[in-house]
Formats: structure tokens, sequence, C-alpha cells
């Protein structure tokens, strides 16, 4: 942080208003405007796109140069040398662990897994057909009735202990959603296996059989749990933290979380990436929906093409791409009719000029749609999984908040509604 100043002019206002300057280790300066509201002015930022609410150490991205880094070190070399429960560890502690502290933090993680047998009694209230994100809301902001004790948010180690028992927890309440919509047995949760080898056994493994899930299936699925980690302040994350911050415990945070994760403006993006290659269907008409996509007046657009954030490549994609290529040839489906469009979207994304300038090259949502389609996980529980990847940043957010001080969140509003008047 600096000492700098910046001067703004004020219409009605004789003298500049100096406002302290900030920087941070990367990224833009900030200015901070606190002092405004005790001139009677407030800043006016729809969905806060210029406006830093907090600080925080876990996550940079640099949006134009295609950069995501967890507490330094770059996502493609995470993806390459580490694995999702120590990604966990990293955003969680701040440093990657050594060879013991990692063992240790598995073992615990792995003996959180298993939930209270009461919660399987909460699916008997839904639909078979409830889509599962609406049961993930419900489910996890129930958890605070099952472990209450440790929910004093002041307490360093309630904090941690709640951190091991919602990343061990997520997949198995989301492994019991996928069983519950198609009428099988819920699976238990098995220790003795790695984490993402564990979310497949309980998604696809039986009574019946004793399941060894592909090394090649477990990889891919560590890799998108890895990749999903953590996006630094996006709208699920605000969310959490803006519930945190009213003192909520935290599985109702997290739950907030979901709800907005489930959004398909956020949350549902690969998702739509299967519904827009349903809606081709076929080889053949592909150039027809690029015309169409390049139509301004048309409202189709290519779903998993471009990013928000990054006006670049998308890091996680080329990562994401590779794990893609492992899948397909593990299993077989070159020739799957809707992975040859894909593949052929792909290249002509590639290769266009159209879409070359314009940078609407694959992200991460176009692969991972295809991997988890792939392995035969259903649409509507796409947005599930990211939730369970996600866990993890939402809870370090959620933590970082309460290991400082911190205020409620309270925006401002400008109001355009009718003046004060009588009855």
């Amino acid at each position: 942080m600096t000492d700098r100043k910046a001067q703004l002019i004020v219409d009605g206002i004789d003298a500049p208003i100096e406002l302290p300057m900030y920087s941070g280790t990367l990224g833009p300066d900030v200015i901070d405007v606190r002092s405004l509201s005790g001139m009677g002015l407030f800043t006016y930022d729809p969905g806060f796109v210029s406006t830093a609410a907090c600080e925080s150490g876990i996550t940079y991205i640099d949006g134009d140069k295609g950069i995501l880094l967890h507490r330094g070190y770059p996502i493609e070399q995470l993806a390459e040398k580490s694995d999702y429960l120590e990604v966990c560890y990293l955003l969680l502690n701040g440093e990657l662990p050594t060879p013991k502290q990692k063992a240790e933090f598995v073992h615990l993680v792995m003996n959180h897994t298993m939930v209270h047998e009461q919660i399987t009694y909460f699916f008997r209230g839904f639909r078979r057909d409830a889509h599962p994100m609406a049961i993930m809301v419900a489910c996890v902001g129930a958890l605070s009735a099952f472990y209450h004790d440790s929910l004093d948010i002041s307490d360093p180690h309630h904090r941690e202990v709640c951190a091991f028992r919602l990343i061990a927890k997520m997949p198995t309440l989301a492994a019991m959603c996928y069983k519950y919509s198609i009428g099988q047995p819920f699976m238990y949760p098995r220790n003795n296996l790695a984490y993402a080898e564990n979310f497949l056994h309980m998604m696809f493994g039986t009574p019946c059989s004793d399941s060894k899930p592909s090394p090649v299936l477990a990889k891919a699925m560590d890799r998108i749990f890895m990749l999903h980690a953590d996006h630094e302040q996006n709208a699920s994350t605000s969310t959490v933290r803006l519930a945190g911050s009213s003192g909520a415990n935290p599985f109702a945070c997290i739950a907030s979380g979901i709800a907005a994760l489930w959004g398909p403006a956020h949350g549902g993006a690969n998702e739509a990436v299967l519904s827009m290659l349903q809606e081709i269907g076929d080889e053949s008409r592909i150039p027809e929906f690029i015309k169409r996509a390049k139509d301004p007046d048309d409202s189709f657009r290519l779903m998993g093409f471009g990013h928000r954030v990054y006006h670049n490549f998308d890091p996680r994609a080329t990562v994401m791409k590779a794990s893609c290529d492992e899948v397909l040839k593990e299993l077989g489906k070159s020739d799957d009719p809707l992975l040859k469009i894909a593949r052929q979207l792909e290249q002509i994304a590639l290769q266009d000029d159209y879409f070359i300038k314009r940078k609407l090259y694959p992200n991460v949502d176009f692969y991972s749609g295809i991997i988890l389609n792939a392995i035969g996980i259903p649409t509507n529980m796409f947005t599930v999984i990211f939730a369970v990847a996600r866990t993890i940043g939402w809870i370090s957010h959620w933590s970082e908040f309460h290991s400082s001080p911190n205020r409620i969140g309270r925006p401002r509003q400008l109001y355009t509604g009718v003046k004060q008047r009588d009855y």
C-alpha cells in the first residue's frame, strides 16, 4: 500500500476532494472512497465491476494476460504437479504443505466424508425429479443443525473444523443427489480411495459390485475440481462473503454460495455447452450455427467460447483440453456425435478470423462439459460438481474474512423512486 492521493472534483464543492490510493502486490491501484459517505456522496457502480469490496491474498486474476494465480502459484503449474486436496490446503493455509502436512490433511478430510445418517431422510421429502441444486441448497444449509459443536466463527479451530467438514461432505451429498434421482441406494464413502476416486465411486458404484474408478477418469475429475476451486471475487464468492459479514454460520453461508452459483449466468456455463451441442444436433448444421453466431441481430451465441474475465485465452482451458483428450481416448468415445460437433466447433474457433480477433477461444466450461458428459454425468449435475469444487474457495474466503477485523456488508443505492408524499 502507498500514501498516494487521488483528487476528485465535484460540482458544488469548492476544493478538490483528496482520496487515498492503495497498491496491492499485483493488479490495478484502488482509490479509497470511504470518506465520501461523510460528505453525503456515494459511488455508483452497478455490478460492482469497478469496486474492490475487500482485501484478499487468496487468488489473483489478470484477464488481459490470461493469468490465474492461487497464493502466487500459476494454475498451470498446480494442475501439472499438484492435486485437488493439496490445492485445498494451499488456499486455506497460504502455503503448500510438506509431505507430512499433506498426509495429515488428507487423512482429516477423508475421515469426515460420511454424513449423519439422519440426513438421508431429508431426501425422502424431495421429488425424485427435483433439481439437485435445490437439494444441495437445502441439505448444506441444514448441516448446521447436525454439526453445531463448531459454529463459533470467532474461534480459528471451529472455522478449521467446519472447513474440513464441508470439503469432505460436499461430494457425498452431491453423489446422494444423483443416486436419489435414479432410484439407486446411496453409496457410503470409502476412505481408502482418493478424493476424486471416492466421488466417482459414490456416483457410479452399487452395492452389487466392488467398483474401482478408472485412474484416467479420476485424474480428470480431480482436475475439474482443481480448476474450479477458486476464481477470486465472483458472484457466488462475494455472496458467501456478504452472508458471512452478518455473522451467519458457515453452512448457511456456503448454501448461499450454492444458490448464487445455481444461476445460469454463473455456474451453468458447461451445462449450456451441452445444450448448445444438442441444439446443433448434427455436423452438417455447424455452418448454419456459425453464421448465426456471427450475426449481431441473432440471439444465438456459441457457449463455452470466450470469457467475461479472460480477454485472452482461459489459462485453465489448456489443462482441461489435455484431460478431455485423455478421457475420450480412455472411453473410446471419439466418434460420439456430440463430441464430433464439439471438436469441429473447437477447430473453427481456433482458426476463424472472426473468433480469433474477438479472442473467443474455447474456455474451461467448453472442455469440462464434454468431459462430464463423456463420463456419464447428467447435465443437471454439472453445476453441483462446480459447487463441490468451489466449496474450498468459498470457505477460504469466508475464513479469511473472519480472520481479520471486518464489518457487515451494506451496499448503498441510487434512489430513483417517488419523492416523499402524503397519504
